[in-house]
């Protein structure tokens, strides 16, 4: 009898397009994860991509509202965005910067624009934090676009390296609880890349310009743009540009496999935790 040998390429198991919505004070954008379609991701919460030339759709901003027991990752694409928490924190997201927050046992913040014209372009992701350090104290990791490192790993192919390796170039930012993987891939057209995902992550890729294809030969799977494949079978993830200039961001993060309670702005892991953090906030405890 005849077996075919697995494939070491990661394919595309399964694919989906976000959802429009709107957040804080009427922001516009798309939801990939965290609707009905995807609601979770181990240890990935949430992916919202924002992107939109029209000022009306962003002007008013995220005013101020709590977090407590996970992590946001805020990546500017275009535009300008202010950061203020009730501990005194304060940055501004710039094109191309990074916020990796950890809410920890909770802040009040607000995210507005700084701009009341142009193109206004990014996403934003929700990381989960295990039980052990959902009431850390809240920290910050932010990077200019000018100290993420790119790396160009062959013809036509340039990686930021926001969180992870590559080709020995490691990310600025660092999280031992999930060892999260965040590049940013440019391909020129027809060009392609292969990446060894981590061991035991869960990972996707979401191409925002452009068409890629993921995986290969049968496996291979093209991804429009706004489209999203979450990856498994192989270890090497593969993608290739489809007829033109593509840009896709590959993620990847270690499972928790732990219970997850949330409810808007808190992650926790059981009822009783979430009904306490709305107790503490209400309670001036943030």
């Amino acid at each position: 009898m005849n077996t075919l040998a697995p494939s070491r390429y990661a394919r595309a198991v399964r694919t989906l397009r976000g959802e429009a919505t709107s957040d804080g004070a009427g922001v516009r954008l798309t939801r990939v994860i965290g609707g009905p379609a995807l609601p979770d991701l181990d240890p990935f919460l949430l992916l919202d991509e924002f992107g939109t030339d029209r000022p009306e759709d962003y002007i008013a901003g995220f005013p101020e509202h709590p977090h407590r027991g996970f992590e946001t990752v805020t990546y500017m694409l275009d535009g300008r965005m202010r950061h203020r928490d009730n501990h005194g924190n304060e940055g501004l997201l710039t094109p191309g910067a990074v916020q990796w927050m950890t809410a920890g046992r909770g802040l009040v913040h607000s995210e507005m624009p700084e701009q009341q014209e142009g193109r206004m372009r990014g996403f934003q992701l929700w990381v989960n934090l295990p039980a052990k350090d959902k009431m850390t104290q809240p920290r910050y990791q932010e990077f200019p676009a000018g100290e993420m490192p790119v790396v160009q790993p062959g013809a036509g192919v340039a990686v930021k390296v926001i969180a992870g390796d590559v080709d020995g170039v490691r990310g600025p930012i660092s999280q031992p609880a999930t060892d999260p993987l965040y590049l940013d891939i440019a391909l020129d057209a027809g060009q392609g890349w292969e990446y060894t995902l981590p061991e035991g992550h869960n990972a996707f890729a979401y191409v925002f310009e452009g068409e890629a294809t993921v995986g290969d030969g049968e496996d291979a799977r093209r991804l429009d743009t706004h489209e999203m494949a979450v990856l498994g079978g192989g270890a090497v993830f593969k993608v290739t540009a489809a007829g033109k200039d593509a840009r896709l961001i590959l993620v990847a993060g270690r499972p928790l496999r732990e219970p997850v309670a949330r409810y808007g702005p808190f992650v926790m892991n059981n009822k009783q935790e979430l009904m306490q953090a709305f107790v503490d906030f209400q309670e001036g405890r943030f």
